[in-house]
């Protein structure tokens, strides 16, 4: 282990070592939960043990299991999904509304598992954790990252004592998709209010309406209602194609 927060697996790790790893693995990962014997991902910790199985696999395994589907995908919805995502495995708050919207495509588009892989595999991922360190909550300085995700990143990791699962709505929708700094204790603007946010949502058509001629529908909507409204969207079989703030 090199630190006291930053646990490394090496060949000479001993079998306390590598339980004292697979814990943190589904603490960061799991949003600090209470796992049950029966909820935890036995074969897998079997091949992190024997060595057949790198960390970064078995980070792979417990975001694409049930428990991890369950609490932060299938209850909540895309934002804080993607929110959760970015804390759990790449340790940071999503930077820009770019990148959230590029990972709640891919959802939509690709699949749950495809996302997931998207992070673990992505460039980021390696640069800062490699094969075989478990993702931590990347708190310090880091040469390209704006400022801004710093205060992002205590608005959804609240400290060691916050479960992920008991937070179900989007901590950085409004400040992500506004590109604008956010308060710890942030107060959303009221709904329908005059200084509200809003936003554009382009996407493909639903399935249900084709054929048709205009190949792109524009929803208009309240920064406070984005989730839903994006719900919606996943629901009819469309894709989103962009998110813009409505000046």
């Amino acid at each position: 282990m090199a630190d006291a927060y930053t646990y490394e697996l090496w060949p000479t790790s001993s079998p306390d070592d590598i339980q004292a790893i697979i814990r943190a693995v589904y603490k960061q990962v799991l949003g600090n939960p209470h796992v049950m014997e029966s909820e935890r991902l036995v074969t897998a910790e079997s091949q992190l043990s024997d060595g057949s199985m790198s960390v970064r696999e078995f980070v792979r395994a417990v975001a694409k299991s049930d428990f991890y589907k369950a609490r932060h995908y299938e209850k909540v919805g895309p934002y804080r999904s993607t929110e959760l995502n970015f804390q759990h495995i790449l340790g940071r708050a999503p930077q820009s509304q770019a990148e959230a919207s590029e990972h709640i495509c891919c959802v939509v588009e690709e699949g749950y598992d495809a996302d997931i892989d998207s992070y673990v595999d992505s460039d980021e991922y390696q640069e800062a954790f490699g094969e075989n360190t478990v993702p931590y909550a990347r708190e310090k300085s880091e040469v390209g990252r704006k400022q801004v995700v710093y205060n992002r990143n205590f608005a959804v990791n609240r400290g060691p004592a916050q479960v992920s699962s008991a937070v179900k709505s989007s901590q950085l929708v409004y400040a992500v998709a506004t590109n604008s700094a956010n308060k710890i204790t942030d107060a959303k603007p009221a709904a329908g209010s005059g200084t509200e946010k809003r936003f554009k949502i382009k996407t493909t058509g639903a399935k249900f309406d084709r054929p048709r001629r205009v190949s792109f529908d524009e929803y208009i909507v309240d920064a406070s209602k984005m989730t839903p409204q994006i719900q919606r969207i996943q629901r009819t079989g469309a894709k989103i194609v962009s998110i813009t703030e409505v000046k």
